[in-house]
């Protein structure tokens, strides 16, 4: 038995995901009541549910690596069991990976799945805090390709130290699992880790991204780099940024212009983009009082080439989520210029007291009355349109009539 295998001392089990097979924690016994949250009870960390997470940082890997032509650096700093720094290693070409955990059980779990799949020559491990591997990597000649922050709750305590340890047209990934915050349930949360105000709108998932995205821009810079958003997602309880990163003070000025507030009225449901929370005191289209949400990233959230490149690559691994990630593709792309935020159809029915139509529909009404109107990842009943609000609830009157 090696030195490794026996500091596993805990119940365990091993799981294949993509071509990599892994030793994680055995959820089913740090589950002793219905109520529990097994993987955080673990002493390792394990969620089997972020394994769609996982197949889409394999993607965006590869078409980073395809791209730049050269072997590429990728740092994980809070890796766990290190499922995901070792999926890196074994599916993306020509890589090298550090991961890092403070955590010394995920520090042993971690080196014995790196021997487990042979990869001892390209991938290193090391029993580190986070902000420290990441800050022992900031100067120049040390920096990552890609970095992958996906941490239990905000990122927002990594993105300094991850943003100075990334190099010049670099690659940032970020997990926020804090919805809560994010979504407006916890006002003062939000805007005290991500220094923007929520709102608790039927959109509020993507303005959880956009509100990530405002804090990366923020605190790039502060250090005189520009960001621009290449992909995002919102998925089960958590959403996901990357980012490319570009040094300069011109580029930051830039992403700084991108940052500004969401304004949104609860009475018709008007929404609209604006560069100070008081642009607008009441509602253009019905009266009624505006409320905001910001600052926040108002520039793209997808990038429609990255998007079918992802895509391309999908096509040629066999992933269990394979399917599921070429619908999310299709829908990013198709949504990549459409205006910022979506509709819901069931809520605007549900103002009207109105029946509820079909989302096909709607989206025809929209369209021959001059509209555009494209389906959202976001919400399966959700659309996006530059149509007024009160024009969207004229034509949902017409839509229920018209099925």
């Amino acid at each position: 038995m090696t030195q490794e295998e026996a500091a596993i001392d805990f119940p365990s089990e091993v799981v294949k995901e993509g071509k990599t097979k892994v030793v994680v924690p055995k959820l089913s016994s740090y589950r002793k009541q219905p109520s529990d949250y097994a993987p955080s009870k673990a002493p390792v960390f394990y969620n089997p549910v972020m394994e769609l997470n996982r197949d889409i940082a394999i993607l965006v890997a590869q078409v980073y690596q395809r791209k730049v032509k050269r072997e590429i650096s990728i740092c994980e700093p809070l890796t766990s069991s290190g499922i995901r720094g070792v999926r890196l290693a074994t599916e993306v070409q020509n890589v090298r990976v550090t991961l890092g955990d403070i955590n010394k059980h995920a520090f042993q779990l971690a080196k014995h799945n790196v021997t487990l799949n042979m990869l001892g020559d390209r991938v290193t491990v090391q029993n580190e805090d986070a902000n420290c591997l990441l800050s022992c990597h900031s100067a120049p000649y040390r920096r990552f390709d890609i970095i992958d922050v996906d941490p239990f709750g905000s990122p927002v305590p990594y993105l300094d130290s991850a943003i100075r340890a990334l190099r010049n047209k670099g690659f940032l990934a970020i997990t926020a699992t804090d919805l809560a915050p994010l979504c407006g349930v916890h006002v003062k949360a939000c805007v005290r880790k991500y220094g923007g105000k929520p709102l608790r709108t039927e959109y509020c998932q993507e303005l959880a991204i956009r509100l990530v995205a405002g804090s990366a821009v923020t605190a790039a810079a502060r250090q005189d780099i520009g960001i621009r958003v290449v992909f995002s997602h919102s998925t089960d309880h958590y959403v996901r940024v990357y980012f490319e990163i570009v040094y300069g003070a011109k580029k930051a000025d830039e992403s700084v212009k991108s940052v500004g507030y969401v304004l949104h009225c609860f009475n018709c449901l008007h929404r609209e983009t604006a560069k100070t929370a008081f642009a607008v005191d009441t509602c253009p289209e019905c009266g009624g009082e505006m409320d905001y949400a910001g600052p926040l990233w108002l520039g793209n959230i997808f990038d429609k080439t990255f998007c079918e490149s992802m895509a391309k690559e999908n096509e040629h691994v066999a992933l269990r989520n394979s399917g599921r990630i070429d619908r999310l593709l299709t829908l990013a792309k198709n949504e990549a210029d459409a205006p910022p935020t979506y509709y819901v159809i069931d809520k605007v029915s549900n103002k009207l007291r109105s029946p509820v139509p079909s989302l096909e529909a709607m989206t025809r009404l929209l369209i021959s009355s001059g509209f555009s109107a494209v389906p959202t990842h976001f919400n399966s009943r959700g659309f996006r349109t530059e149509a007024p609000a009160l024009k969207i609830s004229d034509l949902v009157q017409k839509a229920v009539h018209s099925t």
